[in-house]
């Protein structure tokens, strides 16, 4: 998996604001693939194109969106990766808002198993080269609303991609860790799939300060390399050992790639440059392709905002161009 890039927005999330999905910009794609990048993962919200948790029956104009966004990259030589981020009964945001429990309710796996048959057959004559499958993204167990064990998770995930190889064997299926997507699921190594990681190890580094986290409106400012919070402190050498398990799973013939990473812009942007560099070197060093999240915005390599940051003037973009050096410097043929 020496796919490098980034997600892309589109269609991450439903709301009032956004009622409809964006166009993908073909400015910020060819300057993705300019700099060498070759990956571009779409999270997307189910809630564009269902209705009233009608999960059957999706509306094909919004589906043409994605049918765009495909076509899009791979116009610039570009992978994508079709992710469900918000999935019919589960979302690692929010998912009080959802009518059922994907890990535990028929209705909503059917629609799930519904949805991944669909795409496949929808796009079955696109190479395995150009398109892959990331069926659900950050699976974890969120009690009380919607609990779920490793063995809730692994039937979904089997029973998905089953779904997936009837119609088209040859499509790319990726799976995100458990956890949140952090946590290796040596459970699934036989399943035939890409299994996705994260790069968000220090949490108390990379959301400090994060509105949506948990408890991150307290966390001490980080210094790195060195104390993270009070008895705990990162290098990397810290960074190379959190990913111990997945190098495990990864002994079993299991692809790697780290589908997200990156750093919130509330701490000063030398430290997260100086964290950047090194993570991005361990990833070189296992061989892993890797996605930032995402281009332009507070995680990105364009305006993200973090204190001291010098930008450059760059391909038509206000872009942190020590940050993009730290990208490319990981990539591999």
């Amino acid at each position: 998996m020496k796919y490098y890039g980034f997600n892309f927005l589109w269609m991450f999330a439903k709301s009032d604001w956004r009622p409809e999905p964006a166009e993908p910009d073909l400015r910020e794609l060819e300057f993705v693939a300019s700099e060498g990048f070759n990956f571009v993962r779409i999270p997307t919200d189910y809630r564009f194109w269902t209705r009233d948790f009608d999960y059957m029956h999706p509306d094909e104009r919004i589906l043409e969106y994605i049918d765009r966004y495909i076509e899009a990259c791979n116009s610039f030589g570009l992978h994508a990766s079709l992710n469900i981020h918000r999935a019919p009964g589960y979302c690692v945001n929010s998912p009080h808002i959802e009518k059922h429990n994907l890990w535990r309710d028929a209705e909503a796996q059917e629609g799930f198993y519904f949805l991944w048959r669909m795409f496949a057959e929808r796009y079955k004559g696109i190479p395995a080269e150009k398109l892959s499958f990331d069926l659900v993204n950050e699976p974890s167990n969120q009690p009380p609303t919607h609990p779920c064990t490793r063995e809730d998770h692994e039937k979904v995930i089997r029973a998905a991609i089953a779904e997936i190889r009837k119609v088209d064997p040859n499509r790319p299926i990726v799976i995100d860790g458990f956890d949140g997507g952090g946590t290796a699921i040596p459970e699934l190594a036989d399943a035939g799939a890409i299994h996705s990681g994260r790069g968000y190890f220090p949490f108390q580094l990379t959301h400090y300060k994060a509105e949506w986290a948990r408890g991150a409106d307290k966390f001490e400012m980080p210094e790195y390399p060195g104390r993270i919070a009070e008895g705990f402190y990162a290098d990397r050498e810290t960074l190379r050992r959190y990913y111990d398990p997945w190098r495990e799973v990864e002994k079993k013939g299991v692809k790697v790639h780290i589908g997200e990473f990156g750093c919130y812009n509330k701490i000063p942007n030398d430290i997260a440059l100086r964290w950047f560099a090194d993570l991005i070197s361990v990833y070189k060093e296992f061989g892993w392709g890797y996605a930032l999240w995402n281009f332009k915005g507070s995680f990105g390599i364009v305006e993200h905002g973090r204190p001291g940051t010098k930008y450059e003037q760059y391909k038509g973009f206000n872009v942190d161009r020590e940050l993009l050096e730290i990208l490319k410097s990981g990539m591999q043929n």
